[in-house]
């Protein structure tokens, strides 16, 4: 079978003679070096997108990803959401809210959190995470609460308590001063979604929030939307909006974590590239010596007619040969591994370390892709300068002393 002759020769080299052993010896490793490094690239990146997933589920899944209001804080409710919110991309549904900052008092302990009025009857995220009691007991003129497992344990609550909901920013003033819109609820029941968010989010009837913040009857807040993508958001909010409409998101409360974890994931994926980009500068110093040791052979191609690009070519091929062939090995074997991650862990007993918990493991293969190539250019590009080298031989310097 027909084959170029700078690959022929390039895959030739890259077998190398029994007695070049020490070139083959750091060969090998620049393979084994950027098969590892692939490897524990891909593995740890599937682990981050895992974990960002889960924060995605768990935060901004329950928390309202963003709600469009009016220009003085409220809205008035209507059978359907606006022409406008409902045309919007990406979007999947829409749902009346009313939301305010809010401080939660037992009889042994106070916090602050977020009051957020929600109607049983329309979609809310929070039912799948009940773990006490049920949102359709958050009837209208009930005054009960629904609070996350962490604020109850805050509070030393339990189902069935009275608590005193206060709203400062619909305080009234009185003989005595100013003092915060407050009434007592009875704790409906709680959730659990395993975030921070259990500390954060109490959710009672919209009804029942609408009076607390002393809104009038048939008005909201706003309409909280929910999208395909919460990530979405930075886009749909630089769109012009009608009537002075004012545009909130989760940004707000929540955007410095997922940057945190947004940098995390990028300087997890600079250090490990770190590895193979050591790899590859162990390709250029195998190669360096396998190009010294070759001028002859070089020499002699060329007088035979071989041209200098013909020469480059044979040295990149074998160069990037190692980079390839490890490339495609460690992005396949740190699949495998982000597979059964969870089966490995279980049976070294990491999964003592994290209490019988399992990690969270989502493969993009375009992303795995991305990192097999980038792999494989860096490479070609560590493969440039000694194959110049090469090409550069001048045949009758080469064989003046042959």
């Amino acid at each position: 079978m027909f084959h170029p002759v700078s690959f022929f020769i390039g895959l030739r080299y890259l077998r190398g003679r029994s007695g070049d052993r020490f070139s083959r010896f750091v060969s090998y490793m620049s393979t084994a070096g950027i098969t590892i490094g692939v490897l524990a690239l891909v593995t740890v990146l599937s682990v981050m997108n895992g974990f960002e997933d889960q924060l995605k589920a768990r935060i901004l899944g329950v928390m309202p990803q963003a709600v469009i209001s009016g220009p003085d804080g409220h809205l008035t409710r209507t059978p359907q959401p606006p022409a406008f919110i409902t045309d919007m991309p990406h979007m999947d549904m829409a749902v009346p809210v009313t939301r305010g900052e809010a401080v939660l008092q037992s009889a042994s302990s106070l916090a602050a959190g977020m009051l957020v009025g929600v109607d049983p009857n329309e979609f809310e995220p929070v039912r799948y995470y009940v773990n006490r009691g049920e949102l359709d007991t958050l009837t209208p003129g009930s005054y009960r609460v629904l609070l996350g497992q962490g604020l109850a344990n805050q509070l030393g609550v339990a189902v069935g308590d009275k608590v005193r909901l206060m709203v400062t920013s619909a305080s009234q003033y009185t003989p005595l001063g100013r003092i915060p819109s407050q009434r007592n609820f009875e704790v409906a029941g709680f959730y659990n979604t395993g975030s921070d968010v259990d500390n954060l989010l109490m959710l009672t009837n919209i009804e029942d929030a609408g009076r607390l913040l002393r809104l009038k009857k048939g008005q909201i807040t706003g309409w909280r939307l929910f999208v395909d993508d919460p990530f979405v958001v930075s886009e749909l909010a630089k769109q012009p909006l009608p009537d002075n409409m004012v545009w909130s998101d989760w940004r707000e409360q929540r955007g410095e974590l997922f940057q945190a974890v947004k940098m995390e994931k990028n300087m997890m994926g600079l250090m490990l590239g770190l590895i193979i980009g050591v790899a590859a500068f162990n390709i250029i110093s195998a190669l360096i010596m396998v190009v010294m040791e070759k001028q002859a052979e070089v020499a002699i191609l060329k007088t035979q007619g071989m041209t200098s690009r013909q020469v480059l070519l044979v040295f990149m091929v074998q160069g990037a040969s190692s980079g390839v062939v490890g490339a495609i090995i460690g992005g396949l074997l740190g699949t495998v591994l982000a597979m059964n991650l969870n089966s490995v862990l279980s049976v070294t007993g990491g999964s003592l370390i994290m209490a019988g918990g399992r990690l969270p493991v989502v493969i993009e293969p375009l992303q795995i892709l991305i990192v097999i190539a980038g792999a494989i250019l860096l490479s070609l590009l560590a493969t440039v300068f000694p194959s110049y080298r090469a090409a550069s031989v001048r045949p009758a310097e080469a064989l003046r002393y042959e």
